[in-house]
């Protein structure tokens, strides 16, 4: 299982890079949310990778909810992803702002959805390539993912093992929108405060002896070089 992620994000909420944060999960590799103490996206040492993503329209916290990124935390105290996908949907949805989520294994890849519309569902991603933003999975009605699905499709798949990344690399780098709207490149980059701040590459091998390889860009890829992170 390969995993590109950019995070998008306000420029003055304050984070760490990914690393073994939490005392009482020592197991886990994520990046550190400095305001609420979660995290956006991260690893386990069972071979777990979980993800969050706000919904359209959802930006930020909010009174009386508790922060979406516990979520990971939450998925990550899993030895497999399938337990962590039924341990998502059965949390109180009303607890949480709306919310798209992955989490998987080398096994299994889970799709956790809270529109804000009824409970929480999980849907079993297919092989092969899938696009997620604040929309739903390959939205063709998302302009991201109309430019840049096909071009994933076309690039170089990584080679983990040698340590080569280099189109997924470029493509998480780029800039290029076809409506000419900065946010529909796959690296934001605006006059405001909102802008893709870090990328985080990573594989599960299919051997659970092998460890996952976890690559992290502190800053905006193409500007920042991915290092590995520390086990």
């Amino acid at each position: 299982m390969l995993l590109a992620a950019n995070r998008d994000e306000l420029a003055s909420r304050p984070a760490r890079p990914p690393g073994r944060h939490w005392p009482d999960r020592p197991e886990v590799r994520a990046g550190l949310d400095l305001v609420a103490g979660g995290s956006w996206l991260g690893v386990n040492d069972w071979g777990v990778v979980a993800a969050v993503l706000n919904r359209v329209g959802t930006l930020g916290p909010a009174n009386g909810k508790r922060s979406r990124g516990e979520l990971v935390l939450e998925a990550l105290d899993h030895a497999d992803a399938r337990t962590a996908a039924a341990a998502l949907a059965d949390l109180d949805p009303t607890a949480f702002r709306p919310f798209n989520f992955v989490v998987a294994d080398a096994r299994d890849a889970f799709y956790v959805r809270h529109a804000g519309d009824g409970a929480i569902g999980v849907a079993r991603l297919p092989p092969g390539l899938t696009l997620l933003t604040a929309r739903e999975p390959n939205d063709p009605g998302c302009a991201r993912i109309r430019r840049y699905r096909p071009l994933f499709a076309q690039a170089a798949a990584p080679d983990p093992e040698r340590g080569d990344w280099s189109d997924w690399q470029l493509l998480l780098a780029s800039r290029a929108s076809a409506t000419g709207d900065p946010r529909d490149a796959l690296c934001i980059v605006t006059e405001g405060a909102y802008s893709t701040v870090s990328a985080s590459l990573l594989a599960l091998p299919a051997r659970p002896e092998r460890a996952p390889v976890f690559l992290h860009a502190e800053g905006r890829p193409g500007e920042v070089s991915f290092r590995p992170v520390e086990g």
